[in-house]
């Protein structure tokens, strides 16, 4: 079993690297932990590929890298069957898909038709072609990063896409010490080609398994319940969170807690957890005043703590 220890020294190496965003990190750490996907949405230059790239090195998690633009085809994600002339047969070569950790980045600048080619892979871990499925290495780990859709040729990903998500983050600027020891310090991709993993694969399994087995009692059971219902009431947002969307909060809160050093889910992960994993899933009512984000932070204040 993964000590504190390790976790502790695993987030301490990311936190070397992607300096100054220790809730970015750890809000990454957790989705991983937890078994889901990861988008991060923000401008360029701030730091998303170095952080999909250190939490691969950190795990000893094979990476790829596809850049989403507007040409791109699903064959150029998934792969390709080829006819071999020797064989008489078809031949499938896999797509960068086939790794460990997958970078999509800038996946809104495809086409719908791109993006959709990631769903079955992101959801049941496999990919059909030409009537065959392979299964995909384990752990399966998208990292999908997105620019603001102000930004000149973009698409919105559709519900559907958003949904296989389970967390959406934004790291933002850094703050000016933190920026100060980017300009004055080493490469960042310098430091990660130096960078030795903290865990292996094993590992990982091994907290992915912890995770499951991290306690939720009825009283905070009740309380999620509760956050799901006040969704719904159309008080707060246009339409309400869907079960999968309950279980997905129940999933990250108990890998905050296990960061955290508990076997136990409190209220105050689920608080620290609740808008990454659920403002993406989300639209404010249309008499709201704020935006998504800000209308999760209210409900929050609003439902009563068990």
């Amino acid at each position: 079993m993964t000590s504190q220890n390790n976790l502790n020294q695993l987030m301490s190496r990311i936190n070397q690297v992607i300096a100054g965003k220790p809730a970015q990190v750890r809000d990454s750490v957790a989705c991983l932990l937890a078994g889901g996907h990861l988008l991060i949405e923000d401008v360029p230059g701030v730091g998303k590929t170095t952080l999909a790239h250190t939490l691969a090195r950190a795990f000893g998690l094979a990476f790829r890298r596809v850049q989403f633009t507007s040409d791109l085809m699903p064959s150029d994600v998934l792969g390709v069957s080829i006819f071999d002339r020797q064989t008489s047969k078809f031949e499938f070569h896999p797509g960068p898909v086939f790794t460990q950790v997958l970078l999509a980045d800038e996946i809104n600048r495809a086409s719908p038709k791109a993006q959709s080619a990631l769903l079955e892979a992101m959801e049941e871990r496999q990919v059909s072609i030409d009537g065959q499925t392979h299964p995909l290495p384990s752990p399966f780990f998208v990292i999908a990063t997105q620019n603001p859709f102000e930004q000149q040729g973009t698409h919105a990903l559709p519900e559907s896409q958003l949904d296989r998500f389970l967390m959406r983050i934004s790291l933002g600027y850094p703050d000016r010490a933190s920026e100060r020891d980017l300009l004055a310090g080493s490469d960042r991709r310098a430091m990660i080609d130096a960078m030795d993993p903290v865990l292996d694969p094993c590992s990982l399994a091994a907290l992915q398994a912890q995770v499951q087995s991290v306690h939720v009692s009825g009283a905070l059971m009740d309380y999620v319940q509760d956050l799901i219902l006040a969704t719904r009431d159309g008080q707060w947002f246009a339409q309400g969170l869907s079960p999968r969307a309950g279980l997905a909060v129940l999933r990250v809160a108990r890998a905050h807690a296990l960061l955290s050093g508990r076997d136990y889910v409190s209220p105050d992960d689920v608080r620290a957890i609740l808008p990454q994993t659920i403002a993406h899933r989300l639209h404010p009512a249309q008499h709201a005043s704020l935006g998504t984000n800000e209308q999760v932070l209210a409900m929050l204040e609003a439902v009563a703590l068990p």
